[in-house]
């Protein structure tokens, strides 16, 4: 069956390839305004995420032509196209030789820098699809919402929706391109997702089918998006950040229309002025109304209290350059997040508003939400895994009963390849699992390691997942990325991201026996990447 994918909207791609800055690097390859638009369109894509839409570079390398020049047309080609041991994918089985070439030559040019976005163009792209007076006053369906997975189908611009009960697919929505997160309400009925177009879609799980009910645009890049979680506060206010503009807007929390909109431009921590510093991820805290927001470039932790917008006040903590992803430790007292490129971790107290510590890891530490355990000589302990290392790296997180393990490295468990994205546990398992979807060799990106908790020094399992998934054999690396576990915590998701045109699918591996449980098929299910069990969403469960 012929499988049809969108690519980014048709804003955005103008945004990105329409405007041109005339100074171009002397010795760049020329191209026509066709290929330039059709270079800028993939890189947004594929590369603007780690190199940034100016191409100073964070989790990946600065990519300006003063760097990008000296090495030349055919090493840029192969870069581009085998990756790199430092967590960057092969591209060889994504993009054409054509399209590779075409690139390489493209980051030798003069970055183009997008327009702003401020508020008449966030209002302008506010859509209110249903008004809160005209939705269901009770869920209209059956199915167990608790146990509902949001799925990013990457390369469509879609969510899915499907049922963790049944492993059929609920319902599927259009959304922005490539969503990178969906998060939860307090109150468990709205899912929240943000392509990295900057579209922010809100959808209702209470009618029949889920329904989208507000859209907001707010950029032309985009990561994050949070809600209010405080007693009081609860779905009151959403928040979104962006890659480009840098900044984040505060909006209403069942509408979706903006509110205020604050810059993060100004000084790192080592002094220099930075022009992109980028909103990489947003939590909200319960115990009081605010939001830990992290701004990648500059290295500075806001805590935003929401509890007064009109004179809204942020603390700022300074920690360390190329802040990334992150969460709390198994207290929701103090928040860990990943300076990647800087190859340390930062900790935040959030109780007191200050820095609690910097730890140094090995390169690049990745750990989406992390993962919080018990461990049988350190105490509590939360983990990372790493793009730029094979290593899985453990963190004391309790400063009372284990003060001489608390914020230090206590330990770190062999990976079965660096490239790696995620790691994950639960409270009721006694497995702790890890995924190398960006590692350059094939079988390691398929695989994944899992450890035994209650004898971490034994190795751990290597699994090749997709293998398990019966897929057809296809030029495209079947990358298995992203474990999520289901409400009851006994099964553990994991999606096999293969090509845009490819069979691609959602192993579930039954957590117990590390067995196969079930495979989810579909030709819906194109590109397949985060998945986002409502529960666990919902109240930080990892």
């Amino acid at each position: 069956m012929k499988k049809l994918y969108r690519a980014a909207s048709s804003v955005l791609a103008l945004a990105v390839a329409g405007i041109f800055n005339p100074a171009a690097a002397a010795d760049a390859p020329a191209l026509t305004a066709e290929q330039k638009a059709t270079a800028s369109k993939i890189y947004f894509e594929r590369c603007a995420g780690c190199h940034g839409i100016l191409r100073k570079g964070a989790t990946g390398k600065n990519l300006e032509p003063a760097n990008t020049l000296k090495l030349g047309q055919n090493r840029l080609e192969k870069i581009i196209a085998y990756g790199t041991e430092g967590g960057m994918v092969n591209f060889d089985d994504i993009l054409t030789t054509d399209e590779i070439s075409l690139m390489a030559k493209y980051i030798q040019a003069t970055p183009d820098a997008p327009p702003e976005w401020g508020m008449k163009e966030m209002m302008d792209s506010w859509k209110l699809v249903v008004k809160p007076e005209d939705r269901p006053k009770k869920p209209m369906n059956k199915i167990n919402l608790k146990n509902v997975f949001s799925v990013t189908l990457r390369d469509t611009g879609e969510v899915a929706l499907i049922d963790g009960d049944t492993k059929q697919i609920w319902g599927i929505v259009k959304t922005g391109y490539a969503v990178h997160i969906s998060r939860v309400s307090k109150s468990g009925r709205y899912v929240y997702v943000i392509g990295r177009d900057g579209k922010v879609d809100l959808i209702d799980m209470w009618f029949e089918k889920p329904t989208i009910v507000a859209t907001l645009k707010v950029g032309i890049e985009a990561r994050s998006v949070e809600v209010s979680k405080a007693k009081g506060y609860e779905d009151k206010y959403a928040i979104a950040g962006s890659y480009w503009p840098p900044q984040y807007v505060v909006t209403e929390g069942d509408t979706l229309k903006p509110l205020k909109i604050m810059s993060t431009r100004g000084m790192t921590v080592d002094g220099e002025y930075h022009p992109e510093p980028r909103v990489a991820s947003i939590v909200a805290t319960e115990g009081k109304p605010e939001w830990v927001v992290n701004v990648k470039e500059t290295g500075m932790i806001k805590l935003v209290d929401y509890s007064d917008i009109k004179n809204l006040r942020e603390t700022t903590i300074e920690s360390a350059k190329f802040l990334h992803d992150g969460g709390w430790d198994s207290t929701k007292r103090y928040f860990l997040v990943a300076a990647n490129a800087s190859d340390k971790v930062a900790v935040v107290d959030t109780k007191t508003g200050k820095l609690a510590a910097l730890v140094n890891t090995k390169p690049k530490p990745h750990p989406g939400r992390g993962a919080n355990f018990k461990h049988p000589t350190f105490g509590p302990v939360w983990a990372t895994s790493h793009l730029g290392s094979d290593v899985i790296t453990l963190i004391g997180t309790d400063p009372v009963k284990h003060p001489k393990n608390a914020w230090k490295v206590v330990a770190e468990l062999k990976n079965h390849g660096s490239g790696s994205l995620f790691v994950k546990t639960h409270p009721k398992s006694s497995n702790l699992w890890a995924d190398a979807p960006l590692n350059p060799e094939p079988e390691v990106a398929e695989s994944v390691s899992v450890y035994d908790l209650k004898n971490l020094s034994k190795a751990p399992e290597v699994i090749n997942i997709a293998k398990l998934a019966g897929l057809p054999e296809t030029k495209a690396v079947k990358r298995t990325v992203h474990a999520e576990y289901n409400a009851a915590g006994d099964e553990v998701w994991f999606s096999i991201w293969a090509g845009k045109t490819d069979p691609s699918a959602i192993v579930v591996m039954d957590d117990k026996t590390r067995k196969l449980k079930h495979v989810i098929k579909d030709p819906k299910l194109i590109t397949p990447t985060g998945k986002f069990n409502i529960l666990n969403t919902q109240h930080d469960i990892y």
